[in-house]
């Protein structure tokens, strides 16, 4: 089976009836004087082990649907998008290379006129105890809101992506490179622990808390999210394989247009623990725009 062509997402599928907005809990970083840190799953091979205070903040999160044909990653920071991964087996790594990569590759270029498309990582997760195995560790849901890269982490990570000669020469000549991560169910619809999104046009910078991650072999650095006035969160309830989103995780223009998204799991108050555990994939990928797009832009 082919790979879908690439549409907004309707308001509502066939059956699907709408949820609406919810009220949900959303795990905050709290705000401290040292800069906070944590160890990755793959350091841990579990759950992330976290060394700063978190708070539960009860968040209105309204329904993404009927506002999908309009969103966009560089006023959002978030997409919505209809699009088939076929008969892919999701969970077998070397199926995802094979043929889920390409037909992504291809998505991404249609969709976003990237002229060059970099993936460098997939990473699965569950909500079921044991969570999900990745080469990197298992892994569950995120529950922290937070955003994958920073203004230091998002280009040193182009750079080992997609070589430093690549993006100095990209940079240079006025060219554009985001990060964008690619994020869908395995099975569906999720009826637990659906992904919440921030528009980033309602985070301020002073929101964003950098946050080193740590590795075996190296440490990054994160945005975790402190809570503040004036956040907008979405969500697309009851998402089904056939749909992704699109989340932007850094963008090498700073102009006025989304830069960081702010993300995370959160516990629907429908969510029973009888339910359908979800199960997802999210792709880390490098979009290259040369600089004739830039110019044109």
């Amino acid at each position: 089976m082919s790979m879908g062509i690439v549409t907004s997402a309707a308001a509502s599928g066939p059956g699907r009836e709408a949820m609406g907005e919810v009220t949900a809990d959303l795990t905050y970083i709290v705000r401290q004087d040292t800069k906070p840190y944590f160890l990755s799953s793959a350091l841990t091979g579990g759950d992330p082990e976290v060394f700063f205070s978190t708070e539960e903040v009860p968040s209105c999160i309204a329904d993404m649907r009927g506002i999908a044909a309009g969103l966009s990653i560089d006023v959002h920071g978030f997409e919505l998008r209809t699009w088939s991964a076929g008969d892919i087996d999701l969970y077998d790594d070397d199926d995802v290379a094979a043929r889920y990569e390409p037909g992504l590759v291809e998505m991404l270029k249609t969709m976003t006129g990237a002229d060059a498309v970099a993936i460098f990582d997939h990473t699965r997760r569950s909500d079921r105890t044991e969570g999900a195995n990745n080469p990197g560790g298992v892994r569950r849901p995120a529950s922290r809101v937070h955003v994958d890269y920073t203004v230091r982490s998002g280009p040193q990570r182009a750079r080992d992506s997609l070589g430093e000669a690549e993006v100095d020469r990209i940079l240079a000549s006025g060219g554009r490179i985001v990060q964008v991560n690619v994020w869908r169910p395995i099975t569906g619809p999720v009826l637990r622990s659906p992904l919440a999104l921030a528009d980033a046009a309602s985070i301020p910078a002073s929101d964003l808390v950098a946050t080193d991650q740590r590795f075996p072999d190296r440490v990054g650095e994160i945005y975790q999210l402190a809570h503040g006035p004036g956040h907008r969160w979405y969500y697309a309830p009851e998402m089904t394989p056939d749909e992704v989103i699109l989340i932007k995780g850094w963008d090498s223009l700073d102009d006025g247009r989304a830069r960081f998204t702010p993300h995370g799991a959160f516990v629907h108050p429908g969510e029973t623990p009888d339910m359908p555990s979800r199960e997802s994939i999210e792709t880390r990928t490098y979009l290259v725009f040369e600089a004739w797009q830039v110019t044109d832009a």
